[in-house]
């Protein structure tokens, strides 16, 4: 089993084209914050500057491109932030509707910057650490691109389709932003210093085979000896083993997959309480919503009841 796709399709993966742009000097726009998402924005002309809600301030130019994975509020700008106006009064001031290109003042075109924007949201409440471990932003300069060669691909043809007049076009562009999460996130965990023990885990032979178990079978009565036993190792080194690289015990990384694929179960299915209870690996209802309100503070019923 992918478990990295199995990790994104439970949590929802979802790709938002925002816009493409045509700024002229001066102009500056707020992003709010939004916990659910991660943003990107692509210089593919000019030059933008970001400055992120905690204070640091980025410069990038064309072929750079920041990817903001807390969604944290930002500011884009070309030499002044202070005045911002937000993203929401923005738009419906210069009445943009969501197609083509969204246009600031009326400069040289040469000057202008351009640049493609969007994003990517999570189910509500969903969670793993592979997402909370991620740095709260990145910056991939054009020379990054270069030595990655399929993140590159991707990239290329994203602004190719983003610029294209062919009709449809905006399902392909979403489709690609998603494949580019993916293959950013993949370079996160090999660069990301906190997410070595993640990326660890997944390579390791034999918890990485007992995480694949846990995927593909997550309803399984699976306890700690019958993991071990699957796996090749003693009980205990394999508890330690995995805490070691996860920072959790294996029944609580079960209990915690098995929240996240109830959540998208009580999201995306028609299935009864009893029914995702023993999807879930609960002997009753009961046991599966007392879990589930421990978890997430709110009983499986109320939370399809929001999610409606």
């Amino acid at each position: 089993m992918d478990i990295l796709s199995d990790i994104l399709d439970t949590l929802n993966l979802k790709g938002v084209f925002y816009f493409r742009t045509d700024f002229s000097k001066p102009w500056s726009v707020k992003v709010p914050e939004h916990k659910q998402a991660a943003r990107f924005h692509m210089v593919v002309q000019g030059q933008l500057n970001v400055r992120i809600d905690n204070g640091e301030e980025h410069s990038l130019t064309a072929g750079d491109m920041i990817l903001i994975t807390g969604g944290a509020s930002h500011v884009l700008y070309d030499t002044d932030y202070e005045k911002a106006p937000k993203l929401e009064t923005l738009l419906e001031d210069v009445g943009y509707d969501g197609n083509g290109v969204l246009v600031l003042g009326d400069g040289d075109e040469m000057a202008k910057t351009k640049l493609v924007c969007g994003h990517f949201t999570f189910r509500t409440a969903a969670d793993y650490p592979l997402l909370s471990e991620l740095p709260k932003y990145q910056i991939i300069t054009e020379s990054e691109r270069a030595s990655n060669t399929m993140l590159d691909d991707i990239i290329k043809l994203l602004i190719r389709q983003v610029y294209s007049k062919k009709l449809a076009i905006e399902a392909s562009v979403i489709r690609l932003s998603e494949v580019m999460f993916i293959e950013l996130l993949r370079m996160n965990i090999d660069k990301a210093e906190n997410l070595k023990g993640v990326l660890a885990a997944y390579r390791d032979n034999q918890i990485g085979r007992s995480l694949g178990l846990i995927h593909a079978s997550p309803s399984f009565p699976w306890s700690v000896d019958r993991l071990a036993s699957e796996v090749g190792m003693s009980r205990s080194r394999f508890a330690k083993r995995f805490r070691e690289l996860l920072d959790m015990g294996p029944m609580t990384y079960l209990s915690e997959w098995r929240m996240q694929k109830a959540l998208a179960r009580l999201h995306d299915s028609n299935h009864s309480i009893q029914e995702i209870a023993k999807l879930s690996g609960y002997r009753s209802p009961a046991a599966f919503t007392r879990a589930f309100k421990d978890r997430f503070e709110v009983s499986p019923s109320k939370y399809r009841q929001t999610m409606t």
